[in-house]
């Protein structure tokens, strides 16, 4: 039996707002402080929209650069090297969308990752490339920037060329690459993060890691933008739709989450409402200048300044988007003409979540829920209780051991295609078996899961090792199985580090040091102690279930 009590405040009577206490950790470790003027901006009653920049590309496009001005023609089509080869054509490109209305430029660093570099032989420039390109954006900012109307630098960083969810890369290696940008933008004065143009959750779980590394490194942190890329089809290119993209970043500290790329503002139109009326974060909108077209092999953006700002101000006044720019085709004309527009139109109002860094969040609008990488799974179903399925079993099943032992993945993705059939809203995976590769069997069994299922995962192991190995292939949202204090209070909080990182949901069991519990009161009292533990972690009382673990009568055991 499952309990969860995600609805309730506090399981004690009075709701904690605590400071994030790892109790792992040295009392000595401070929690990196936010660095908070961009939020304060955003904040502002009187000036509550906040406008980016355009696009960096067509704009650079429009200076009709050489191969000399970009290095050489093995630099050609780099952008991200021109911060050292022609600074002078990037800053103009900020300088004009400032002198536009802009109170937001990004940096010019989409594709500044060791990975996307190496494409050009300059991964090892990474981090000077990053830290130069926001150098130069805050330099650029610093120029306009007055009392009345501060700018700001956002460290644009994009997804690579590699998508972890389909095996191109490992979460690991993708994590170490947006650790040096990150950390050249974060040293070259970005005031917050944007990860754009996303296309894998799993990529944006491994952005934000890298992030959290270096901001316990600089012990300072600065707002996270997420900004996601749906398709034409309607979901993003691994084919998530947005109840799953909400459900899985929810319980990430994101200060905004939006949408960029791909489309114009029309295709955008059911996102953002769905973001709207269910996400607990600011929205941010930046939409190409409508769908490309190809005119003698050139990308060519037909909406006018006046078609994007009427789309954009509807945003606004329609759906609370506070936050508005443009990508692929804008130019300071659109940027302009929006700025000119917001100044009259009225932003609707939301109810959001000013900072949730530190503090135990509440869902607000959100339904708590967990997440396939294709749709979200709410906790609480309508007309059914929540049905885990456990057929996927190495502990419990004779089946389920000898397709480990046979390396039969395509048998062991039959047992789980039958649970869907069968009416499962989520599928349990446990691959405990005393002999094999714990975590080579969970990185195989789920990695092949998360692309051929359509369910959340549940991923149940006493080795918080092999979890962890499910978790940084698994780019949904999964609810973490087994935890308890069975093995002492190291192996639980580590499992809720887990949780914390990858933005997971616990399952505690009511068991403590001394085995399971025997009494209601004594259930009771370890579920206490667990809920509050978790609270001290950060984690919400919406993603803590606990199992009661009560027997059935067939154990023949007498006790019970």
């Amino acid at each position: 039996m499952l309990t969860n009590f995600g609805m309730k405040k506090d399981f004690s009577g009075s709701r904690s707002t605590t400071n994030i206490i790892t109790p792992m950790l040295s009392t000595e470790t401070t929690k990196p402080q936010l660095n908070t003027a961009f939020l304060r901006r955003l904040q502002n009653p009187d000036r509550p929209v906040v406008i980016f920049d355009g696009a960096m590309g067509t704009n650079l496009q429009s200076q009709n650069l050489t191969a000399e001005d970009f290095g050489g023609a093995e630099y050609e089509g780099c952008n991200e090297y021109l911060v050292i080869t022609k600074p002078e054509a990037v800053a103009k490109v900020h300088r004009d969308f400032l002198a536009a209305g802009a109170d937001v430029v990004e940096t010019d660093s989409f594709g500044a990752s060791p990975l996307v570099l190496a494409e050009y032989d300059l991964a090892d420039r990474a981090y000077e490339l990053s830290r130069k390109a926001a150098e130069l954006a805050r330099s650029c900012a610093d120029e306009f920037t007055t009392p009345e109307k501060p700018r700001f630098v956002a460290g644009s960083i994009g997804p690579g060329t590699k998508l972890p969810t389909l095996g191109h890369i490992t979460y690991d290696e993708l994590k170490a690459s947006f650790m040096v940008q990150a950390e050249g933008l974060y040293d070259g004065g970005a005031d917050l993060f944007i990860v754009e143009t996303c296309q894998d959750v799993l990529q944006i779980k491994a952005a934000l890691s890298a992030f959290e590394a270096v901001f316990a490194k600089k012990g300072a942190r600065l707002p996270l933008m997420v900004s996601v890329t749906m398709e034409i089809q309607g979901t993003m290119l691994v084919g998530t739709d947005i109840s799953g993209v909400l459900a899985i970043l929810e319980p990430f500290p994101i200060s905004v989450l939006g949408l960029n790329c791909a489309t114009g503002p029309d295709l955008m139109t059911s996102h953002i409402k769905y973001l709207s009326e269910n996400s607990p974060f600011p929205i941010s909108c930046i939409p190409n200048a409508g769908l490309p077209e190809n005119i003698g092999g050139q990308a060519h953006y037909k909406m006018t300044p006046e078609e994007y700002t009427t789309a954009m101000t509807q945003f606004i006044a329609e759906h609370g988007v506070q936050i508005v720019g443009g990508c692929c085709g804008t130019r300071p004309a659109h940027i302009k003409a929006l700025a000119d527009a917001v100044e009259h139109t009225p932003l609707k109002e939301r109810e959001v979540r000013q900072n949730t860094v530190g503090e135990i969040r509440e869902p607000l609008a959100y339904t708590p829920a967990a997440a396939s990488i294709y749709s979200a799974q709410t906790y609480q179903q309508d007309n059914s209780f929540l049905i885990v399925g456990e057929r996927l079993n190495a502990s419990g099943s004779k089946k389920v051991r000898t397709l480990l032992n046979e390396d039969d993945w395509d048998g062991l993705l039959a047992i789980a295609k039958s649970q869907v059939k069968e009416g499962a809203h989520m599928l349990d995976v446990n691959v405990d078996y005393v002999g094999r590769d714990g975590e080579r069997d969970m990185r195989e069994l789920v990695s092949r899961l998360v692309k051929h299922t359509m369910l959340p995962l549940m991923l149940d192991s006493t080795e918080w090792t092999k979890m962890e190995a499910g978790l940084k292939v698994a780019g949904g949202k999964c609810l973490l199985n087994s935890t308890n204090y069975e093995d002492g209070e190291e192996r639980f909080f580590k499992v809720l580090q887990l949780a914390k990182e990858y933005g997971a949901g616990v399952v505690i069991g009511c068991i403590d040091e001394e085995g399971m519990a025997r009494t209601a009161q004594k259930k009771f009292e370890i579920a206490q102690r667990a809920y509050q533990d978790a609270l001290k972690f950060g984690l919400p009382p919406h993603e803590l279930f606990f199992d009661t673990l009560a027997l059935p009568i067939s154990t023949g055991i007498e006790e019970d």
